[in-house]
């Protein structure tokens, strides 16, 4: 997939590239500054996501936004409402995904693993870091929420007995989870205009028999982002 998606840049920049150069020889007179065309920054990259993303709400509400931005740059639409109702749009459209998303299995399980468990601890950072680490402890799951500020979760020497879960909320923020090497990770994420990024090893993403344990992140991020590393 990810190679679909270079193809697909790769087609957009030739493009760009045979106009500017057939423009230059006098062959064509095709305009590359049209009116809007600073809204192709939106639309383009958000539509190109689309092949690639899991969760494509984001995408979605990127190319609306995108379009409409341009409609109304010819006056096909009006600004003044657009301003007046884009915040509150994308607002509802955010909260009817939280709302009315599918269950999935990994969230069945996930409920399970929250329910087994029982009472979880809590990181939380506001305009600020938080960072926790378990050395030789017994890690059985937390909540994480950055906003506006960042929280760094370090699991490579924690011991974990049974499937865990990790409820990770980033508002404008951004949270790190160092995981250990010999658990599975599972991701379920809700990204809107932001996006979880898996930085781990391959070895750390190889799943095998001996990975008997796994990590199952729960990740939501609105303007924001979950690293693992």
């Amino acid at each position: 997939m990810k190679q679909f998606r270079n193809i697909l840049w790769g087609l957009v920049l030739i493009i760009i590239g045979l106009i500017i150069g057939l423009n230059g020889l006098g062959v064509t007179n095709i305009n590359l500054f049209f009116k809007g065309w600073w809204t192709l920054f939106i639309i383009v990259p958000c539509f190109i996501d689309l092949f690639y993303d899991k969760d494509k709400l984001g995408d979605v509400i990127g190319i609306v936004v995108g379009i409409l931005l341009l409609l109304g740059c010819y006056n096909l639409f009006s600004f003044d409402i657009l301003l007046k109702l884009l915040l509150p749009v994308i607002l509802i459209i955010i909260g009817l995904s939280l709302i009315f998303k599918n269950n999935t299995k990994v969230k069945t399980i996930m409920k399970k693993l929250e329910k087994e468990n029982g009472k979880t601890p809590a990181y939380c950072a506001t305009f600020g870091e938080n960072n926790a680490s378990f050395d030789e402890e017994e890690f059985t799951g937390c909540n994480i929420d950055a906003i506006f500020g960042g929280v760094k979760l370090d699991l490579r020497n924690a011991k974990i007995k049974k499937d865990v879960v990790i409820n990770a909320t980033s508002i404008f923020g951004g949270t790190t989870i160092i995981t250990p090497d010999d658990v599975n990770v599972k991701i379920n994420s809700t990204p809107i205009f932001g996006g979880v990024e898996d930085e781990r090893h391959k070895s750390k993403k190889e799943v095998n028999e001996k990975k008997s344990k796994t990590i199952y992140i729960n990740a939501t991020c609105v303007f924001g982002g979950v690293s693992l590393k």
